[in-house]
């Protein structure tokens, strides 16, 4: 089990296979990218298995989510999915994708037995999605999407983070399209995780203004707590349902009493929190051939140490030196 001092136990695992991406979000990284890992540093195939086998198999952990970057530029993606869906327990998986090379995978990562993908997209314009991305890849999103579907890779959740002066405008028509196409949307506001440290907080969209958007087109009927359990989405009825939408609210209704979501980066190291300044280093401990039990020792030991909270609300508040691209979304 990974457990911390305040009780929280953590059951759903994000994975990152690369720090590298083909787009260029605004919010993520500048127009020219950043220094990517060195391929040494990157953990290999077998040690990221290995890694998930000793979490799943000896720390309690349920789900895996595979991220970046952007995972589906990793080249032994299905492999690393098949292995896994073949480990004891098996432990639900999804991947989250920018969706521009689903179409062509979606159906090889159902048969390796991934479960279901989520999938950014901001905006239902070519044109800003171009101004967003700084790639004019709208298309291929949309097309990836799709196929997620069609490959049963179900429920798909979209999420979108909304931009002033952008995309501010979009959430009613984003929702409806996503009714209408059979997603899951989900609204995330925007997180001090951007590599140029340009983050304010009056430059974001809070989730009370998304919802007020949302209401002038839309009912919205609270799901209720008892039904989010450690999810990170507050999630509302649409018009009375079936059709639900979330909102991720890390800024203005941070929820990390109910956090249980541990990191592992593609350089193996473990981040108990995405706002994290500190890591714990699995890779070194697994090349210098330490057993099973001696990474799962390190890893509950980093897990204990966590803090109460991102500490987004705190005046001394700084952001983590990794941008989200190298922590793993």
């Amino acid at each position: 089990m990974l457990i911390d001092t305040y009780g929280r136990v953590a059951t759903d695992l994000r994975v990152s296979l690369t720090d590298r991406c083909n787009l260029r979000c605004t919010y993520c990284m500048p127009e020219e990218g950043l220094q990517w890992l060195a391929k040494p540093d990157l953990l290999t195939d077998d040690e990221i298995v290995r890694l998930i086998d000793v979490a799943v198999r000896t720390l309690g952990i349920e789900e895996v989510r595979f991220t970046g970057g952007e995972p589906l530029l990793r080249p032994g993606l299905v492999g690393i999915v098949e292995r896994v869906a073949a480990l004891t327990p098996r432990p639900r998986m999804s991947l989250t994708t920018n969706g521009i090379g689903l179409r062509r995978t979606a159906t090889a990562l159902k048969a390796a037995g991934l479960d279901r993908a989520n999938v950014p997209l901001d905006t239902l314009r070519p044109d800003v999605f171009k101004t967003l991305t700084r790639r004019d890849r709208h298309q291929d999103v949309l097309a990836g999407l799709e196929a997620a579907r069609e490959a049963g890779l179900t429920p798909v959740k979209v999420n979108a983070v909304l931009m002033p002066g952008l995309n501010d405008d979009e959430a009613p028509d984003l929702l409806a399209w996503a009714i209408d196409h059979d997603y899951e949307l989900r609204f995330i506001e925007q997180m001090p995780l951007d590599a140029q440290h340009g983050w304010k907080r009056d430059g974001m969209v809070p989730a009370g203004d998304i919802l007020a958007s949302l209401r002038t087109r839309f009912t919205l009927t609270p799901e209720g707590e008892e039904k989010r359990g450690s999810a990170p989405a507050e999630r509302w009825l649409v018009d009375g349902g079936p059709h639900v939408v979330g909102v991720i609210a890390s800024v203005t209704r941070p929820f990390c009493a109910a956090c249980a979501r541990p990191r592992l980066t593609a350089d193996g190291q473990v981040r108990t929190c995405l706002f994290a300044r500190e890591e714990t280093d699995l890779r070194a401990a697994l090349r210098s051939g330490a057993p099973d039990e001696e990474i799962a020792r390190l890893w509950r030991l980093a897990m204990w140490g966590k803090k109460a909270g991102a500490g987004l609300d705190d005046p001394s508040f700084v952001q983590p030196d990794r941008p989200m691209s190298a922590i793993g979304g």
